[in-house]
């Protein structure tokens, strides 16, 4: 078979939520008779599972004209080598996108809508159909390429993460987190319910429902008729990051007063952990790829020297 390219297509995928239950319950019969004890529709969850496995299955059609093809699923990504000239295609939702764009190093990401009608797909600019034009387009380098700001995390012991949307920093119960919060010469002991550090491509996610929240507080305290601004969204590619503390206590021995502000590339933020276990650090939501952050260690958060490259 003549290809237009020997560079690999890398296609990630991921479970449905069917997967989860057949893995959860053994067989989809059983899955299905929790399912509809409880009341609820067992058939959307069929539905939701093959047209995402259809689509799957014409994608790796289409890329097999195109180039070698090979599939992986999310949870793999960790541990997963990408070559440096491979095309990376996330399918799915918008989170499969963050998810696969912090494991890259410079390699094209293409995000693939596979069930418009069910996903909005802010991040999924494309379906299926679109492959067979866009993919040569990329192996041109004629198509174009949206930069996507990201943040580290850098321990004191040199272990490091990425995020593409958030890094959470905390304890992995609801319970308190403990530690010291500095921002250039500025810092301060705290205790609560963890940091939120986002990204301009996460600004429309965690950051806006924790400035959505404080704002609506603070207008029913004040009882004023003007609602306070909330910042319109980041741009992808801003060269700097939001950090947010979640409900920050105050008592004699822990303030409240550095909860929000920016990190840029000369002013990063530092937190030393004071808390005895239970401490970690996770990015974009998946909380079983995380970093230990207990009592004595440091974080360094920064905005990452590396960008993503995500295909538009």
């Amino acid at each position: 078979m003549e290809r237009l390219s020997e560079n690999k297509i890398v296609l990630v995928r991921r479970k449905t939520r069917l997967d989860e239950l057949i893995q959860r319950f053994n067989t989809a019969s059983q899955a299905k008779f929790y399912i509809e004890h409880l009341g609820a529709d067992f058939s959307d969850y069929q539905k939701e599972h093959a047209i995402y496995n259809d689509a799957v299955a014409e994608a790796e059609k289409v890329l097999g004209k195109l180039g070698r093809i090979e599939v992986i699923d999310r949870q793999f990504l960790p541990n997963y080598i990408f070559g440096p000239k491979d095309i990376v295609i996330a399918i799915g939702q918008d989170g499969m996108v963050a998810n696969t764009l912090k494991y890259l190093d410079d390699q094209p990401l293409i995000g693939v809508n596979p069930d418009p009608g069910r996903w909005d797909g802010v991040l999924l600019p494309f379906q299926v159909r679109d492959l067979k034009l866009i993919v040569p387009e990329v192996f041109k380098n004629t198509r174009p390429i949206k930069e996507i700001t990201m943040a580290k995390a850098v321990l004191n012991d040199g272990q490091h993460l990425y995020a593409v949307n958030d890094l959470f920093i905390g304890q992995k119960s609801h319970v308190s987190a403990r530690y010291r919060l500095q921002l250039g010469n500025v810092q301060e002991e705290q205790s609560s319910s963890g940091i939120i550090i986002s990204t301009g491509l996460g600004s429309t996610g965690w950051l806006k429902s924790i400035l959505a929240g404080t704002s609506g507080i603070a207008n029913q305290f004040i009882k004023s008729k003007i609602s306070l601004e909330i910042p319109k969204r980041l741009d992808w590619s801003s060269d700097y990051l939001c950090f947010s503390v979640r409900e920050p206590f105050p008592s004699k021995t822990t303030g409240a007063t550095l909860v929000f502000g920016m990190i840029t590339t000369v002013k990063p933020l530092r937190v030393l952990s004071q808390m005895p276990e239970n401490g970690i650090i996770f990015s974009d939501g998946i909380e079983a790829d995380y970093l230990s952050f207990n009592a004595g260690v440091s974080a360094r958060i920064e905005v990452a020297e590396k960008k993503g490259k995500l295909v538009i």
